[in-house]
């Protein structure tokens, strides 16, 4: 199975070969500010599994682990398409949304949770 996930203009493309490794829903603040949500879902692919098409701009920031993550977004439209945490190296994130496959695997953790705005239901 192939999965091909663009930002909003299709100048940057993540090819993603089979299943992700995990959904993740994330109520953090920095992915609210990063999507302009109310949380970002991301799904972790093993890098091989990953194939980057156009060119990107990366925002690095600092996450709680104290690790850099790496933030790629198209520098014509400014979508964020995916990100390298550096705590996992062997890892790539990639926006559920950016997908846009309403037929995407469900998320199968919420993380963050204490910054879940209360009328956004809980993941069971």
């Amino acid at each position: 199975m192939e999965r091909i996930a663009t930002c909003a203009c299709g100048k940057l493309r993540a090819i993603c070969k089979g299943e992700p490794v995990k959904v993740s829903l994330c109520h953090c603040l920095e992915c609210q500010k990063r999507t302009g949500s109310t949380y970002g879902i991301g799904a972790f692919f093993d890098r091989a599994q990953v194939r980057i098409e156009g060119g990107s701009t990366a925002y690095a920031r600092l996450g709680d682990s104290g690790f850099v993550v790496n933030l790629h977004f198209c520098p014509n439209c400014g979508s964020t398409v995916f990100w390298e945490p550096q705590r996992r190296p062997d890892m790539i994130a990639v926006g559920v949304g950016s997908f846009a496959d309403p037929g995407f695997p469900a998320p199968s953790q919420a993380v963050y949770d204490q910054h879940r705005h209360s009328w956004v239901p809980a993941l069971e």
